[in-house]
């Protein structure tokens, strides 16, 4: 009598918005060696919405571990093109979603980008992007980043006990206001990092399946 088989590995999911974003991602090199899906939702909350329920309603992918990740604006004076924004927490108009294994993530950026600052708080949604006077209104409710797909991605994904995070790269932020990613240094920047931490996310994923003591 043959032994049962184990059940596979819960999968993968890594959700971003933009063409530019899963460049970065497709073409890190080490993109296979994790065993994860790049998911590329378009723009905006409802557009990651409707992504990430087709993505999750596909078989084997019941257990999948999801994490959002792409560029974003800070809020925080201080902040720069190419910091890390982690996120403890998402937030929307929904409600707010606690992160999944955010110390083990921290430690798998920092030996991914070393050198990047790492800002670790709450990410908070918008469906439009953010400038000027608006981004000091995020800040006094403790946000500290802002993007417009993460808290939907997570808030979609989060039903069922599966673990979630995400994980920005900031594009601008109030010293460093941008009109076009990707025609100036800070995008030049934030698509390098986004590039590099990739590795970050199969160790934070691997480290979700191993038994916990």
């Amino acid at each position: 009598m043959s032994a049962r088989a184990a059940p596979p590995e819960p999968p993968l999911l890594i959700a971003c918005a933009l063409r530019i974003e899963r460049a970065a991602l497709s073409g890190a090199g080490r993109a296979a060696d994790g065993g994860g899906t790049v998911l590329r939702t378009g723009m905006g909350p409802r557009a990651a919405d409707r992504a990430v329920a087709r993505a999750l309603g596909r078989p084997g992918m019941e257990r999948a571990a999801v994490l959002a990740t792409g560029f974003c604006a800070g809020l925080v004076p201080g902040m720069n093109p190419g910091d890390l924004v982690l996120a403890e927490e998402t937030r929307d108009p929904r409600g707010a979603v606690g992160c999944t294994g955010t110390a083990l993530l921290a430690e798998a950026l920092a030996r991914a980008a070393p050198g990047r600052t790492v800002h670790t708080g709450a990410l908070t949604g918008s469906d439009h992007v953010v400038r000027g006077q608006e981004r000091a209104q995020l800040r006094a409710t403790g946000a500290i980043a802002v993007d417009m797909e993460s808290a939907a991605t997570l808030w979609t994904a989060a039903g069922a006990g599966r673990p979630v995070a995400a994980v920005r790269v900031i594009v601008d932020a109030p010293e460093h206001e941008l009109v076009r990613i990707g025609t100036v240094r800070g995008g030049i920047s934030a698509f390098r990092v986004l590039r590099a931490v990739l590795p970050a996310f199969h160790d934070w994923h691997r480290s979700l399946l191993l038994p916990r003591r």
